[in-house]
């Protein structure tokens, strides 16, 4: 009796050890990102928030150490998936994070559907994404929930003929997409499609063919990091001037960029689902604290997609007791998540794992001698257009 009772103190001893050094291991977040190459703001973007958010936050999550494996993809899909391969087998990740385009998430989603390791899509905007394993979650956007939205705007305020301006992949066909379409719900009309190369892209001979079309507007989806171009050219060739107005998606005046713009950005109107001059306490706060540990560095919205997916993460580690149930029970924890947002208030839709937001109508203005994209209308709770085709 003595020697089976002793037997089972020590066995729940090692169990009892086994689980308290568990509990002390460090929990490692991948955090896979373009920090090198044509889309290097938005590494730079997603890094810095993340790490303000461990910051604000701490490293310690149930008990677990966390530990941020930041690697450089420089924005090719094959060094993104071997990336991933090498983190998951050889650091034991328990989350894959990041992702600055879309090839680059596309490329890792069937690792993540191997492994059982949740994907946290930062950044990453085409619609279909979260279909391409059961383990993403995204905290960025999609375009189509942009894209309708101006397609809404621009009708009712006299914008009837339009041509599109879009990078040629996934999002910028998404953008092309749904704003079509809903210009002609609106009984508007897009009379040109234009897609531009995603890499090195040269957009004088676009702008010329858009001059010699004298559409009302030209409506516009590039990268992150790309929107300078376009407006320089724009005004450069006087197509302001020639009346045609430039509207877009939110990354056309990305706030990162905005300022470097000029006056020649006043007026123009974006739909998006952030702007650094969101006005909620939340995100004055979130501003200050980014500009303070970043040299002044603005924010922008591939920086708030960063710092609310690890909230999603660090949120998830609370509620399964610092991953216990593994990938699985993480990924569980992460679906339906509600909560305020530097852009407002979000939600993770536990059907789709898709991000549920408002959507904002702006327009670029002079506050404090800077320019902001100035909300002055609002698209409460979208959901992703994309997921109901």
């Amino acid at each position: 009796m003595k020697t089976r009772l002793l037997s089972r103190l020590m066995t729940l001893a090692l169990l009892c050890g086994i689980s308290g050094s568990w509990a002390q291991e460090t929990f490692k977040i991948g955090l896979i990102l373009p920090m090198t190459g044509q889309s290097a703001s938005t590494g730079k973007q997603i890094e810095a928030a993340a790490r303000l958010y461990m910051a604000q936050n701490g490293s310690t999550v149930a008990g677990r150490k966390i530990e941020l494996i930041v690697k450089d993809d420089g924005g090719v899909p094959d060094a993104t998936k071997r990336i991933a391969q090498e983190l998951v087998v050889n650091d034991k990740v328990g989350v894959l994070s990041g992702f600055g385009l879309t090839p680059l998430a596309l490329a890792t989603a069937p690792i993540a559907t191997q492994s059982k390791t949740p994907m946290v899509v930062m950044a990453a905007a085409t619609s279909s994404i979260t279909e391409a394993s059961p383990f993403i979650v995204r905290t960025s956007f999609t375009l189509p929930q942009c894209a309708v939205a101006m397609g809404d705007w621009a009708p009712k305020n006299g914008i009837k003929r339009v041509v599109t301006l879009v990078s040629d992949y996934g999002p910028g066909i998404d953008a092309e997409r749904y704003f079509k379409e809903r210009m002609q719900l609106n009984s508007a009309q897009v009379v040109e499609s234009l897609r531009v190369p995603l890499r090195n892209p040269d957009f004088a001979p676009f702008l010329q063919k858009v001059r010699d079309l004298k559409p009302d507007a030209l409506f516009v989806f590039v990268p992150s990091g790309a929107g300078a171009a376009v407006m320089k050219q724009f005004l450069e060739r006087g197509m302001d001037k020639a009346g045609i107005k430039l509207i877009g998606t939110g990354d056309l005046t990305d706030d990162d960029q905005l300022n470097d713009m000029g006056d020649g950005a006043l007026g123009v109107v974006t739909s998006h689902h952030y702007s650094a001059a969101h006005p909620s306490a939340l995100n004055k706060k979130f501003v200050e604290a980014f500009k303070k540990a970043n040299n002044g560095l603005r924010p922008n919205f591939m920086a708030v997609g960063g710092y609310d997916g690890m909230r999603v993460i660090y949120e998830s580690l609370k509620n399964t007791k610092g991953g216990q149930g593994g990938g699985e029970a993480m990924l569980a924890a992460m679906k339906g998540q509600i909560f305020e947002s530097p852009r407002g208030q979000i939600y993770i839709d536990a059907q789709t794992r898709d991000v549920v937001h408002n959507i904002y109508l702006r327009k670029v203005e002079k506050k404090d001698g800077q320019l902001y994209n100035v909300e002055f209308d609002v698209i409460k709770d979208m959901k992703d257009p994309g997921k109901s085709k």
